[in-house]
């Protein structure tokens, strides 16, 4: 078997392998056996899901789907023995977290936001999923168990941007316990400085877009406080 770390997802020798993003993407492909359906659903380019597919492949070490080409019915895409593994590992371990949140783990979640300058424009993401999907937000996630705040934070920044970064300044802790209407969850914001990377959409973004700091619209969460805060904190610097 293989040594997985997984809370919401799984990595494999340190590498991102899935998540609830590339899960929903790998189940579609199960649905409809075709990638270019399961890219649509997915609100994605063939080219993109592709791109996603390879990179699992590539971070578990095994080929995670098989595509046919051809014949009188069309080509088709498929799990392979290996990739409905996988799904099937992340499904139970997802479960397994979902199950213990239903039964009363009461102590709030902790997560981590990024704020990123890029040229004077913030970078943001658009939500692809519940809650505010559709809403620009900052990127940010989930700390994983066993893990530092300041390394989640380049993580996270990494997996939704693209980003590789450093840390200037921790800019506040928010813990209004209603800011997330999936659970009282606190947040750890971060001021970050872009050292490397390809801006480019995570897995669970619709996309990602450079907002000018002064034209920043209704964020999802309570990241326009967090972005007002910021502000302040930039005028205090000059």
């Amino acid at each position: 078997m293989y040594s997985f770390k997984s809370k919401n997802w799984i990595e494999k020798d340190g590498r991102y392998v899935i998540g609830e993003g590339r899960a929903a993407l790998l189940k579609l492909i199960v649905e409809y056996e075709s990638l270019t359906r399961a890219a649509q659903e997915m609100g994605m380019s063939y080219r993109h899901a592709w791109g996603v597919l390879r990179e699992m492949s590539q971070a578990f070490g095994k080929e995670i789907v098989h595509s046919e080409r051809g014949g009188a019915e069309g080509g088709k895409t498929v799990l392979t023995p290996e990739g409905k593994e996988l799904l099937e590992e992340f499904e139970k371990k997802h479960g397994t977290v979902q199950t213990l949140i239903s039964i009363g783990l009461k102590s709030p979640m902790l997560a981590v936001d990024g704020l990123i300058l890029i040229d004077d424009k913030l970078v943001l993401i658009r939500r692809k999923h519940y809650p505010f999907e559709g809403r620009l937000a900052l990127p940010g996630g989930m700390v994983e168990y066993g893990e530092k705040v300041e390394g989640a934070v380049c993580r996270e920044m990494k997996e939704e941007t693209g980003l590789d970064v450093k840390i200037s300044e921790m800019l506040g802790v928010y813990s209004e316990p209603g800011r997330d209407p999936r659970g009282h969850t606190v947040s750890v914001a971060y001021v970050l400085e872009r050292v490397g990377g390809k801006l480019r959409s995570g897995d669970d973004a619709k996309a990602i877009e450079l907002v000018a700091i002064d034209k920043i619209p209704d964020l999802a969460f309570d990241h326009n406080e967090i972005v007002e805060d910021y502000i302040t904190w930039r005028k205090k610097q000059e």
